[in-house]
């Protein structure tokens, strides 16, 4: 049996001699998570490559009278898989995993997701050849990304499906920010719309505070996501979905009312909640989202309040309780979405 060829585009960490710091293309050390995958990949009958997004670029043709170049668009990358440095077309891959996108201009971001909406689009108009050789499964597709990287477009989608949040208000200016932190009952997180693993993450209660984090966010620009503060602070309970498993992650820190493993949380698995599962895939399957993490604040009530959607979460705390390895069941959801 053949094995499958997968693509991980993206996910070097700066700090591990990744593209950050070599030309693009040449091999690096991979991070925690890529290890993973590739540990997984050779358990598996699974060929595994990696490539930046940077590397990526795009070629349109107009076709003409060439029979042999039809009108479209073809869209490469350069791997990075040791000895081998080559350029392909994403197309050859039977699937693409799409991990962490860095930094760039504004530009860079947009065009990097602009080839893989493109890529996307193309793929799912392939016609009757389509039934020789399915389409590249992305997992997650760049719409699916742009929702659940936006803490403002992911609450308000899933507030659509009458799932609850604790109250928040998103506003431009310092005087709108004060006007929501007192609606708010003067205890408030403050949070970057973009943004990850705890970092900007602010609780507020003084007044004087509020107004010099906000007149600082005002200067650089910045949307004001502010958001009541649901107590007790410190624990979370965070859904991991990978295609058909799910697993359900208590996380706590007493030193802060951040939970991310990063910041010092610690991880607990705790039986599955039918509910929980049960809102955790609607709302993967709203997004198109076949891998996520979902967050929830429990209230001191009992309520589950969803706080954030992560289409490209990390899994090295989870791990360290789940007993099954995520990384085979990410690999086992990227060649049976082929089939």
């Amino acid at each position: 049996m053949s094995r499958a060829n997968v693509l991980v585009l993206g996910g070097r960490e700066a700090t591990s001699g990744s593209s950050r710091s070599q030309p693009l293309g040449r091999a690096a050390a991979l991070g925690w998570h890529l290890k993973e995958l590739q540990a997984a990949a050779s358990r598996h009958s699974v060929q595994l490559h990696f490539a930046d997004y940077e590397t990526l670029r795009s070629r349109l043709h107009c076709g003409g009278d060439k029979a042999s170049t039809p009108s479209g668009s073809t869209a490469w990358c350069q791997l990075h898989d040791g000895t081998d440095s080559r350029e392909r077309s994403l197309a050859d891959f039977e699937a693409i995993l799409t991990r962490t996108m860095p930094a760039g201009s504004m530009e860079q971001i947009t065009f990097r997701l602009a080839v893989l909406h493109d890529f996307v689009r193309r793929q799912s108009v392939s016609g009757p050849t389509a039934l020789v050789n399915p389409p590249t499964v992305l997992v997650n597709p760049p719409s699916a990304l742009e929702f659940a990287i936006d803490k403002y477009a992911t609450l308000a989608r899933v507030q659509s499906l009458g799932v609850p949040t604790p109250p928040t208000q998103v506003v431009q200016s310092r005087a709108a920010a004060m006007e929501a932190f007192e609606n708010l009952g003067g205890d408030v997180v403050i949070k970057p719309i973009f943004g990850g693993e705890g970092r900007g993450v602010m609780r507020v209660r003084d007044a004087e505070l509020a107004w010099t984090a906000f007149s600082t966010l005002a200067q650089v620009n910045a949307v004001m996501y502010v958001q009541q503060f649901v107590p007790p602070g410190g624990v979370d309970l965070r859904v991991l979905v990978i295609g058909d498993h799910s697993h359900a992650i208590r996380r706590r820190n007493a030193a802060d009312f951040r939970t991310n493993v990063r910041g010092g949380g610690q991880s607990e698995l705790v039986p599955m909640d039918a509910t929980w599962d049960r809102l955790a895939r609607q709302v993967s399957a709203d997004l198109g989202l076949k891998f996520a993490a979902i967050d929830w604040l429990e209230t001191e009530t009992g309520e589950l309040q969803l706080i954030e959607v992560n289409g490209i979460p990390g899994w090295k705390g989870a791990q360290r309780v789940v007993q099954e390895s995520i990384a085979d069941q990410i690999l086992e959801v990227l060649v049976n979405e082929n089939e």
